[in-house]
């Protein structure tokens, strides 16, 4: 901002400078048009549609489809997690997805997980399977569990 004394007029002027901030507005703008497409976005989601009325639901085949269930750990410790059917930790659950996921052209998995464990294990499961080389991973609620 600036002040001129004097001038024509013969008195004191206050007159303010708005060209440095209009230079700070347009610096912000351009900053925040460039950040904007790089901030990340939210994970990338399948969830199973239920079949229609008229059909029934077709049980998933344990051959072709791979659920990662995510449960309640016993006395509040970290989520146990089963892969189908069989009991896996979580320090070698990224090299057992691979051992699975390495002679499969679809990869693709489901992740199930009790209705009472916090979204952020759920989200490293995701994660995990990801870093593994999983392309497309899907949610399994229990409504859609039940067929509806």
């Amino acid at each position: 901002m600036a002040m001129t004394a004097g001038g024509s007029a013969g008195g004191p002027q206050c007159d303010i400078n708005v060209t440095p901030m209009i230079d700070v507005l347009l610096v912000l703008l351009i900053i925040f048009m460039v950040i904007t497409p790089l901030t990340p976005k939210g994970l990338d989601a399948l969830v199973p549609q239920p079949p229609p009325p008229d059909q029934k639901q077709q049980p998933p085949d344990p051959e072709r489809t791979v659920v990662v269930q995510v449960m309640k750990g016993s006395g509040g410790n970290k989520p146990t997690l089963r892969i189908n059917q069989d009991d896996v930790n979580w320090d070698n659950l990224q090299s057992r997805l691979e051992e699975i996921y390495k002679t499969r052209a679809e990869k693709i998995m489901f992740v199930k997980g009790d209705s009472d464990i916090n979204f952020a294990d759920v989200a490293q499961v995701i994660d995990i399977a990801h870093a593994a080389g999983v392309d497309k991973v899907g949610l399994i609620t229990a409504k859609i569990e039940q067929g509806g």
